[in-house]
């Protein structure tokens, strides 16, 4: 039965084919030749003429268009046989069709089931669908990447929500030692204006301590006019590194009311507002710095790197004068504009002093002496101490700077002690450190030596070398006036 739409078009295929049907058709149809003689002329069944011209008496010349198969784009094949081509198909690494068709030889032979061609298994592979075979090759993470429905949450007002989060920059810097090394990025980003809360730059790796430094920096008002963004957020939210699952990290979310957020474990894409900022700092900010150095790239000279702080200051005035001041693509509005236009006033601790009770992690009990607090082989002094010789006290630092140290009584902050050795200059924990663990390289080098010196000096003789300086007996007819000679080497005191 034709299913074509009265008065369709035909196709110019469909065209060509009733044609040719009709020349065929046209002496028994005009010049009365019985079909017989004409099928007999033509080679053709006399079922096929007499069917076309009851066909092109009742519809015209869309009668004579080729009528498709009733069962075409159905396979002839068991099920079994499908669902094995399928599963080859999905198999960890993908086969090529070549490959499933020469599998699936031996095992239609031994079913007794026809080869199927290469075009028909070609057939059945290439509609799976690709949710499927992303799943069964590339593997969950893959396919929850994907092909997972995404819920894109935004935040309503500034502060709402902030995002940390830490990454190794594509650039190198000269360490203490000129070395060059690749630093270390945290941020804290707004959800809501994309603008950056704070930021922390150093040579060590991510911790908790980084993270609470790069929070101070970000609630804390900055000296910069121009960069207003500040305040306590009202959710934090970052990934499961430890820093930020840290206890410390926890009881400063519950000082001072701010709730954490984690994002799924091994699922980073609900980061991607922080992941396509660090995109932006390497696109923009870093390609036209010195030492630039992405993967792959040689390493330059270390003549042409910067030091630490002079990154941090052109990274300082990107932000501010650049990043903060460009419109964003996707608020289309410039991150700062964005954060002040919500014209609230952010929540702030009481003091800066009590901020960095709460987020300096590095505590340290000590005792205050007559000649002030030592710390690290230093001795910190102010005149507030000397109310408080003998007492207890908590020490808060900051690693990258031993200059001073905040000095807390009771919970109370008393004051900033200075060390005079280092007044005028910043030191890292980590040159002690060093320092210190050279030092004792160098002093363990020398105890090793004399040691071995000694070990080897106050060794017991050995049976050969005894019977090699004992003398020869003289002969018998022989007077020995002479001591016999002895070994230079005292080993006992009775010898």
């Amino acid at each position: 039965m034709d299913e074509r739409a009265p008065g369709a078009a035909l196709s110019d295929a469909e065209r060509t084919t009733a044609l040719e049907r009709f020349h065929l058709l046209q002496p028994a149809l005009e010049a009365g030749v019985p079909l017989t003689q004409l099928a007999a002329a033509e080679g053709l069944a006399l079922r096929s003429l007499e069917r076309w011209c009851s066909r092109y008496r009742r519809e015209g010349l869309a009668g004579l268009v080729r009528q498709p198969r009733s069962d075409r784009g159905q396979r002839h094949l068991p099920a079994e046989l499908v669902q094995l081509i399928e599963g080859l198909a999905l198999g960890r690494p993908r086969p090529s069709i070549a490959a499933i068709h020469r599998q699936i030889a031996t095992v239609t032979e031994r079913e007794g089931w026809s080869v199927p061609s290469y075009s028909t298994v070609y057939d059945i592979v290439r509609p799976i669908d690709p949710a499927l075979t992303s799943l069964a090759q590339d593997g969950s993470k893959v396919y929850r990447e994907r092909f997972d429905l995404l819920y894109r949450h935004n935040a309503d007002d500034p502060n709402a929500i902030w995002q940390a989060d830490h990454t190794q920059l594509d650039i190198l810097v000269r360490d203490e030692r000129n070395r060059p090394v690749k630093p270390w990025l945290t941020v804290i980003l707004d959800d809501y204006s994309r603008a950056i809360a704070g930021y922390r730059l150093s040579l060590m790796a991510p911790s908790a301590l980084q993270t609470a430094l790069a929070l101070r920096d970000a609630i804390w008002r900055k000296a910069e006019p121009a960069w207003h963004v500040c305040g306590i957020p009202d959710v934090l939210y970052t990934d499961h590194g430890s820093d930020f699952t840290s206890h410390h990290i926890e009881q400063v979310a519950l000082d001072v009311r701010m709730q954490l957020v984690f994002s799924t474990i091994g699922v980073p894409r609900g980061r991607g507002k922080i992941e396509r900022f660090f995109q932006t700092v390497s696109q923009l900010f870093l390609c036209t710095q010195p030492g630039y150095a992405p993967a792959g790239s040689p390493i330059p000279m270390a003549t042409q790197l910067m030091t630490l702080p002079d990154l941090d200051t052109r990274l300082r005035t990107f932000l501010v004068e650049d990043y903060h001041q460009r419109i964003h693509g996707e608020t289309h509005q410039s991150p700062q504009a964005r954060w002040d236009a919500g014209g609230f006033l952010p929540r702030l601790p009481a003091s800066l002093e009590q901020l960095d009770l709460l987020l300096l992690t590095v505590a340290k009990a000590r005792t205050v002496h007559p000649d002030g607090i030592h710390f690290q082989g230093l001795r910190y002094l102010d005149p507030m101490l000397a109310a408080y010789v003998g007492e207890a006290v908590t020490i808060r630092y900051d690693p990258c700077d031993l200059a001073e140290i905040r000095v807390f009584h009771e919970q109370q902050f008393l004051c900033r002690a200075i060390c005079q050795e280092l007044a005028g200059t910043s030191i890292s924990l980590r040159e002690i450190v060093q320092a210190r663990t050279q030092r004792r390289r160098e002093l363990r080098a020398g105890l090793r030596d004399r040691r071995d010196v000694v070990d080897i000096l106050l060794a017991p003789p050995r049976p050969s070398d005894r019977m090699e300086e004992r003398p020869s007996p003289p002969p018998s007819d022989t007077r020995v006036d002479a001591v016999p000679s002895r070994s230079g080497l005292k080993r006992y005191v009775h010898e």
